[in-house]
């Protein structure tokens, strides 16, 4: 059984799912939760002690503080090397953030490879399930550019904000899915 809640945010609704013992996902779009647990049998039960937690985490954060992410049972569901990126995620300090090709060359490092595609390990942040508190949102462009966030550009943009990152030094996408027109 995978329970659910939704809760408020200042960034719209945000649904939360997990099971008795832990987290399994966050997501900021309702129609994105819905495509990611398939056929699974949904019960709300926003009392579930991992929904508990995590709405006590979501609301620190939101007040400004710096949760950790540690404090939360997560269990994320994915490939071994999805759960490696998400791993390397959640050691982005809050309020700093890292290139795609940063993250690759970690991931390369902790899976002893000289290298390591910054496109494969982008695809990974994408099909991150517990955005926010794994934070997704603090991976950039090499150049700088705010590209890829499934969200969407105004949030991630609003959660670094709240973080206190310098968001002088960063683009806006110009082309692809992302861009801002």
């Amino acid at each position: 059984m995978l329970y659910v809640t939704t809760i408020p945010s200042p960034l719209g609704e945000l649904t939360l799912a997990g099971t008795d013992t832990a987290l399994l996902g966050l997501w900021l779009e309702r129609d994105t939760f819905l495509a990611a647990t398939g056929a699974r049998a949904l019960e709300e039960r926003p009392d579930a002690a991992p929904l508990a937690q995590g709405r006590e985490w979501l609301a620190a954060y939101f007040a400004g503080s710096r949760p950790a992410v540690r404090e939360l049972p997560l269990a994320p569901e994915g490939t071994p090397f999805r759960k490696l990126i998400w791993r390397l995620l959640r050691d982005i300090p809050y309020g700093e953030c890292v290139s795609y090709g940063e993250l690759a060359r970690e991931a390369a490092r902790a899976l002893g490879k000289e290298r390591m595609s910054s496109r494969a390990v982008g695809g990974a942040v994408g099909r991150n399930p517990l955005s926010i508190i794994i934070p997704c949102h603090r991976v950039v462009g090499a150049d700088g550019n705010l590209t890829g966030y499934g969200g969407g550009i105004h949030r991630k943009i609003r959660l670094l904000e709240l973080e206190g990152v310098d968001m002088r030094r960063f683009t806006l996408p110009r082309r692809g899915k992302y861009a801002v027109r």
